[in-house]
C-alpha cells in the first residue's frame, strides 16, 4: 500500500506507537490537537463561570473562530475584574494594569511560564480569570492571537489612566472616551476577528457604537453598584434618562453593525448580546432592576432560533 494514502484516526489511544508519515509525526500531531481541545474546553468552563451573556454566542461559534473570541473575552475580562476589584485601591490597580500591558507588548512567540509572575503576589486576592491570563492570550490561533495582545495591552493602559484619575467622568467626550478605551475598542477587535476568520466586512464607525452601546447599558445597570464603591460614570448632571438616551443613540448603531452583517458566525454572535442590551435598557426603564434569568434565557433562544 502507498503509505501517502494512510490516513490514522488522530486520537491518543493510537499513540502508543509513533507513527510517522510522509515525514510527519501523527502521534505529536494528536496530542497537540488534544491539548488544544482540552485548553479550549477549560477556557470555556471559565468563561461560563463569568458571563452569562457572552458565553452561549462564543460557544456556538465555529473551532478557529471560538478560541479566538473566547481567548479575546478572558483576556479583557481579567483586566477587567482587576479594574473591578472592591480590595484593590487604585494606585495598585494602575500598576497591575499596566504591567499587563507592558507584558503583552513584550509578546513575540506566546509568553513564557514566567511573563506574568507580578501576579502572582496577588494569588489570594485576584480571580482565576485574571490569574490564568497568559493561557488566554495563547488560546488564540498564532495567525490573529498579536491582534488580541495589542486589543488587551491597549485597553489595559486605558484602564489604568482612569484607575489614576478614579473613574472621574464628568462630561460626555469623558464618557465616550472611557466607553471607547473600554469597549468600542472592542467592537473594533471584533471587526478584525470577523475579517480574519472568513473576510467579513464590516462598519467600524458601527462596530465602536456597537461596543459603547453595551458599555452603556452596563453603566445604567451598574450604576447604583458603582456610586457604592465611589465611582459614577454619568457626566455631571446627567440622569438615568439621559444616560439611556446616550445607550438608545449607540443601540441604534449597533444594530446598523449587526444587521449589515451577512449569514455567518458574526451575525450568530452579535445578535444575542445585542438582543439583551436592547431588553435591559427597556427593563430599566419600566423600573426593573435588572433582566429576570427566565427573560434572558428567551431571549437567547430566540435569538438561536432565528439563525
Amino acid at each position: 500500500m502507498n503509505p501517502v494514502a494512510l490516513k490514522p484516526e488522530l486520537t491518543i489511544a493510537n499513540c502508543e506507537l509513533t507513527i510517522v508519515l510522509v515525514g510527519l509525526d501523527y502521534c505529536s500531531i494528536a496530542r497537540g490537537i488534544k491539548e488544544m481541545d482540552i485548553a479550549k474546553k477549560d477556557a470555556l468552563d471559565v468563561l461560563k463561570e463569568t458571563s452569562r451573556t457572552f458565553y452561549i454566542p462564543i460557544a456556538l461559534l465555529p473551532s478557529g473562530l471560538q478560541a479566538a473570541v473566547a481567548g479575546a473575552y478572558l483576556c479583557m475580562r481579567a483586566i477587567d475584574e482587576i479594574e473591578d476589584h472592591p480590595e484593590l485601591d487604585n494606585p495598585a490597580k494602575a500598576s497591575l494594569l499596566r504591567t499587563i500591558s507592558q507584558t503583552l507588548q513584550e509578546g513575540t512567540d506566546g509568553f513564557s511560564p514566567h511573563a506574568f509572575s507580578p501576579l502572582a503576589a496577588y494569588q489570594n486576592v485576584l480571580p482565576e480569570v485574571t490569574l490564568r491570563i497568559r493561557e488566554w492570550a495563547m488560546l488564540a490561533p498564532k495567525t490573529i492571537a498579536p491582534r488580541i495582545w495589542d486589543g488587551t495591552a491597549a485597553m489595559a493602559e486605558r484602564m489604568a489612566y482612569w484607575a489614576d484619575r478614579n473613574w472621574q467622568v464628568q462630561t460626555e467626550a469623558d464618557l465616550d472616551r472611557y466607553t471607547f478605551g473600554v469597549a468600542g475598542a472592542v467592537g473594533l477587535l471584533l471587526s478584525d476577528l470577523w475579517a480574519w476568520y472568513d473576510g467579513t466586512q464590516t462598519n467600524r464607525t458601527h462596530g465602536i457604537g456597537f461596543g459603547r452601546g453595551l458599555q452603556a447599558v452596563n453603566i445604567l445597570r451598574n450604576h447604583a453598584e458603582d456610586l457604592a464603591r465611589g465611582v459614577d460614570f454619568f457626566p455631571d448632571d446627567w440622569s438615568q434618562e439621559r444616560m439611556m438616551t446616550y445607550a438608545r443613540r449607540n443601540l441604534f448603531l449597533a444594530d446598523a453593525y449587526t444587521h449589515a452583517l451577512p449569514n455567518g458566525p458574526a451575525l450568530d454572535f452579535c445578535r444575542i448580546p445585542l438582543a439583551l442590551a436592547h431588553a435591559t435598557v427597556d427593563a430599566l426603564e419600566r423600573g426593573e432592576a435588572k433582566l429576570s434569568r427566565n427573560a434572558v434565557m428567551s431571549l437567547v433562544e430566540e435569538a438561536i432560533a432565528n439563525k
